[in-house]
């Protein structure tokens, strides 16, 4: 909502769990169901929505921990809060994003415009994103870079093991005519990730994305490296902007990470700004946490936004995934009634 704007509002918080279609792993971590935080905002008539999935390596808990969050503030939510106010009185992360988003869509209720429009963004169209392969044997890994027929661009993701080798080669061999990115979720050094060079170089990968833990950015000091570096878990918020220039090219915006559509927004400005590029990115979720992303996926060249596609379910009117692109129905978030 605007500034100003203290209306009160009706408050409604949900646990919902999506069962993924099968286990999707990455760097000590496998997944098995997309827990989120679903969010409902009502004022007079209209009614806004927010999702948030969260991401492993920032809530501290489970989802209901980031319902309780919002239950402690209930009172001063439903007194009448704007998106300004919101960044003070909750951190960055799943129930703040749930909640922002939320805001969001409830303004383009009850204003009539879009919120692309009042983000002061172009007219939003589809976005070409790229298809995850979850770490597996090189075989298995080829096999669904194959089955992915749609897909103009492909994300790996590793884990520093010597198996990386082959399965980017054997990716590679089974779609030589895709982008091809790589994420290592922090499992590297800075000597495997040298020793792994030549290979992405060999096969053409044009990003690797977090392939240090976080807190060891400054081991990436004159890494000569030819492949664009994108920061993801290191850049979680725009105050940490400045000090990943010089070390990556790339900032990886997910909306779960930093807390929601006005934080993604400044961030991407001022990302710009620096002269980074930008993804944006959201691990999973359903079609209705993509909508947000996908506008703001607008001001990126890639996206990766194919969290819906690894879910057993989705929302009733879900994104859409065609030749490799990315839409959202205008009327699955941020439209007017």
């Amino acid at each position: 909502m605007k500034t100003g704007n203290r209306a009160p509002l009706s408050l409604h918080v949900e646990v919902e769990r999506f069962p993924l279609k099968e286990p999707l792993r990455i760097t000590g971590h496998t997944m098995l169901a997309s827990d989120v935080l679903t969010v409902t905002l009502q004022q007079h008539n209209a009614a806004g929505r927010g999702e948030a999935a969260g991401v492993y390596y920032l809530e501290h808990g489970d989802v209901s921990h980031s319902a309780r969050q919002i239950e402690a503030v209930r009172s001063r939510i439903e007194t009448g809060i704007d998106r300004q106010a919101l960044q003070h009185l909750l951190p960055a992360g799943r129930a703040r994003n749930a909640l922002d988003c939320a805001l969001w869509d409830l303004e383009a209720k009850l204003t009539g415009q879009p919120v692309w429009q009042i983000a002061g963004l172009h007219l939003p169209g589809p976005l070409l994103t790229t298809f995850t392969i979850s770490a597996s044997t090189p075989e298995d890994m080829a096999a669904r870079a194959h089955a992915y027929t749609q897909a103009k661009a492909i994300k790996l993701k590793l884990t520093g093991e010597r198996e990386d080798c082959d399965r980017i080669r054997a990716v590679r061999a089974a779609r030589p005519d895709v982008w091809l990115g790589v994420d290592g979720n922090q499992g590297f050094t800075r000597a495997s990730l040298q020793a792994l060079l030549p290979v992405l170089l060999e096969a053409r990968v044009v990003l690797i994305e977090q392939p240090l833990p976080v807190g060891c950015d400054a081991d990436l000091d004159g890494f000569d490296c030819p492949i664009y570096l994108a920061a993801d878990e290191s850049a979680q918020s725009i105050c940490e902007l400045p000090r990943l220039l010089d070390r990556f090219q790339v900032i990886n915006i997910n909306l779960d990470k930093c807390g929601g559509l006005t934080e993604g927004l400044a961030m991407a400005r001022m990302a710009t700004e620096l002269g980074f590029e930008i993804i944006v990115g959201n691990m999973l979720g359903t079609s209705l946490a993509m909508a947000p992303s996908c506008l703001l996926g607008q001001l990126s060249y890639v996206v990766d936004l194919d969290g819906p596609i690894f879910l057993g379910a989705d929302r009733p009117l879900p994104v859409r995934y065609d030749g490799g692109f990315i839409a959202c129905p205008k009327d699955l978030w941020g439209a007017p009634s």
